[in-house]
């Protein structure tokens, strides 16, 4: 994503706020995108009204559509400044007809805007949300309600000693879309790389193990693989912060204090049972996090959803 000439701004008609589209817009004027936004809607009680023909309900169904497409058109008049399509569909999985606008006309990034827990004040990730993040093709940035500031800070999230190609290629993928949205949002970037403890049963079962000295081999591994891949893309030792632990621990809990507005991360897109079995270590991560968060699908990724 050294570009972004198309994007798709998600329009939740039951918010009051669209925070989606305000972040669409400010990428917009920076980067010279396009804007389309892209509402959703269903009610199960047209389908169910079986005394009408199949026509009536169809009809009934356009009106429902043509008026939130005036409702929708009404909101942009409020953004002269950017031009910006409109489009409003009739569909019972919001998800499903994202992502095959996605697919059918190649946007290069989807917005979205998240829903908060006005108690806890902590990002509340929807089914739609997740459907994104597991089988969009394009990048999935979800956000929340607070711009974002000049002068901030953008964490990138990496796996530096991985040894599958696709994950190694992937952080690239990560570094470089965080480099280019830290262009756009004058913010500087870090990478942050968690690895992990030693594992207690093989410090109880094998008696001439050194567990300090282990640990301290994984974590000079660690620094060193994730210093070699900032140097590859001129990021100094500095911005790298590599920590023991848990990356649904270490990843949020760095976002934290460094106050990052936005986190990038890079997704697998494991669907059905073997992600039901194997879990995805990213949507533990998302799950934590209280901040934007960008999620990268790697290259060459095919959506389920593809026909």
């Amino acid at each position: 994503m050294n570009t972004i000439k198309q994007i798709l701004a998600i329009i939740d008609p039951t918010a009051d706020s669209q925070h989606g589209l305000s972040r669409s817009i400010e990428l917009a004027k920076k980067s010279g995108a396009s804007i389309t936004a892209f509402m959703s809607i269903y009610d199960f009680s047209y389908e169910m009204t079986t005394m009408l023909s199949s026509d009536e309900r169809e009809a009934m169904r356009n009106a429902v559509v043509k008026d939130r497409q005036l409702w929708l058109d009404e909101i942009l008049t409020q953004y002269p400044e950017v031009k910006i399509c409109s489009r409003v569909v009739w569909h019972n999985r919001a998800y499903e007809a994202i992502i095959d606008t996605v697919i059918n006309e190649q946007f290069d990034l989807v917005v979205k805007g998240t829903h908060q827990h006005d108690t806890l004040k902590s990002v509340i990730f929807t089914p739609t949300d997740w459907h994104l993040i597991r089988k969009c093709p394009a990048p999935v940035l979800l956000v929340k309600e607070q711009a974002w500031p000049a002068q901030g800070n953008i964490l990138a999230a990496v796996n530096a000693v991985s040894e599958n190609q696709q994950h190694l290629d992937l952080n690239h993928r990560i570094i470089k879309d965080a480099q280019f949205l830290c262009e756009l949002a004058n913010a500087s970037l870090n990478l942050v790389n968690a690895y992990p403890a030693t594992p207690v049963n093989i410090a109880i079962e094998i008696p001439e193990f050194n567990p300090s000295v282990y640990n301290e081999s994984v974590k000079k591994h660690h620094i060193e693989s994730t210093q070699a891949l900032a140097a590859k893309h001129q990021i100094s030792q500095q911005h790298c912060v590599i920590e023991e632990g848990l990356p649904e621990d270490v990843i949020p809990d760095v976002a934290k204090r460094l106050n990052s507005e936005l986190v990038v991360i890079g997704t697998v897109g494991r669907t059905g049972l073997s992600a039901a079995l194997v879990g995805n270590t990213a949507e533990h991560v998302i799950d934590s996090l209280d901040c934007d968060v960008l999620a990268l699908k790697p290259d060459g990724y095919v959506s389920p959803l593809a026909k």
